[in-house]
């Protein structure tokens, strides 16, 4: 502690070097109490993400696309007798090909993606060419399963599209921004 004349200082100084000395605490509890808070939030990863899905079925009404189910392709590689899925879906990930297709092993997937429908419902849609054909495998995920496959990282893609294309929810959306803060251990940003 510096010397200083006067009592009177000497109290301040004391007092001042008490506050910062719980403000330090405070900072350490603070700390403890978000790494608690973000395992809480990792823990119940899947029920989050499935009520964000439920929470955005208006963006996917809004800003989804039809997805193409199959189609053939010329040789300028334009698809043409295209068929889509009724239902009207966003892309929230891309994953690593995982080999042939579950409903026929002879076709090799070229392209796999986690999707979510205007249900609210999350899908697994791979995608094989053979050279002619363009072909699809559309397979339903649970929200765990989803994460488990793709990470993180469909949620967060989530979030942005709540964020950009959700209107009249700013409370949720802004809680959703926290929590997302939690679990991929940033501080919260305003949207």
């Amino acid at each position: 502690m510096p010397i200083v004349k006067g009592r009177g200082l000497v109290i301040l100084m004391d007092e001042i070097e008490t506050g910062f000395t719980k403000i330090l605490e405070k900072i350490d509890e603070l700390k403890k109490t978000e790494g608690v808070l973000a395992d809480t939030v990792r823990n119940n990863d899947a029920k989050l993400l499935g009520r964000m899905a439920d929470s955005a079925i208006p963006v996917v009404k809004a800003a989804g696309l039809n997805m193409l189910k199959k189609g053939k392709q010329d040789t300028k590689g334009e698809i043409y007798d295209p068929q889509y899925y009724p239902q009207k879906m966003i892309i929230l990930g891309k994953a690593e090909t995982t080999g042939n297709r579950p409903d026929n092993p002879q076709m090799q997937v070229t392209d796999q993606f986690c999707v979510l429908t205007e249900d609210g419902d999350f899908f697994e849609l791979m995608y094989s060419f053979d050279g002619f054909l363009t072909d699809s495998y559309f397979s339903a995920l649970d929200p765990k399963r989803a994460i488990d496959q793709y990470g993180y990282d469909i949620m967060f893609m989530l979030y942005r599209a709540m964020h950009d294309y959700l209107e009249g929810e700013e409370a949720l959306v802004k809680a959703l921004d926290t929590v997302v803060g939690y679990i991929f251990a940033r501080s919260p940003r305003s949207p």
